[in-house]
């Protein structure tokens, strides 16, 4: 049984996601980042964390990536050409897409008011439309690496889920349509009901 800490309401759902589309059991605790409880298990202030065999793993590209290898699904064999392809992607989507959004989030309630530079929204939007526009041809099919769903798909329909919530154009239809199939998932759906 696995322990994962943090509120849907953040990147603790990647890893919940992936325990759906896994089908393995796991108990939900929806601590807050920055509260006592997690700061208990992971100094930052940070969610997710997951409780496995009584180890405490943080990062959920890090926890996601354990449980696909553990489990021995929703990733390419490790060594494999294929595993390359999927973790470049991973990391086009943490450099292109996630760290846009975590930057918006930043300057609108993250850092302190005096800190927060609310017209760097504005070359935001403007970065995530060209990063939307360079992932469009990289979807291969229903999924990123064609018909096969990889914890590279929960990482990136995350961060368009993300981008939808604060308002963010989703753009080019390949790449709304991609979102709707994501979101569509009946172990996505398990999660919002």
């Amino acid at each position: 049984m696995y322990k994962v800490i943090g509120p849907k309401k953040s990147r603790a759902l990647r890893v919940l996601w992936a325990l759906e589309e896994l089908g393995a059991p796991y108990d939900h605790m929806p601590d807050m980042p920055g509260s006592d409880a997690v700061k208990a298990l992971n100094p930052s202030g940070k969610v997710p964390v997951l409780i496995a065999d009584g180890a405490t793993l943080t990062d959920s590209t890090a926890i996601m990536t354990y449980l696909a290898d553990r489990h021995g699904a929703l990733i390419p064999a490790p060594g494999t050409t294929q595993r390359a392809h999927h973790d470049a992607l991973m990391h086009t989507v943490l450099d292109e897409m996630d760290a846009i959004l975590w930057m918006a989030a930043k300057h609108s309630f993250i850092l302190p008011e005096a800190q927060r530079q609310p017209a760097i929204k504005d070359s935001l939007r403007w970065e995530w439309a060209r990063s939307l526009d360079r992932l469009a041809p990289r979807i291969a099919g229903d999924c990123l690496m064609g018909d096969e769903f990889t914890i590279a798909d929960i990482l990136c329909a995350h961060c368009l889920n993300w981008g939808m919530a604060i308002k963010f154009d989703i753009t080019p239809d390949p790449v709304l349509a991609y979102q709707q199939r994501m979101r569509d998932r009946p172990a996505f759906q398990r999660l919002l009901a």
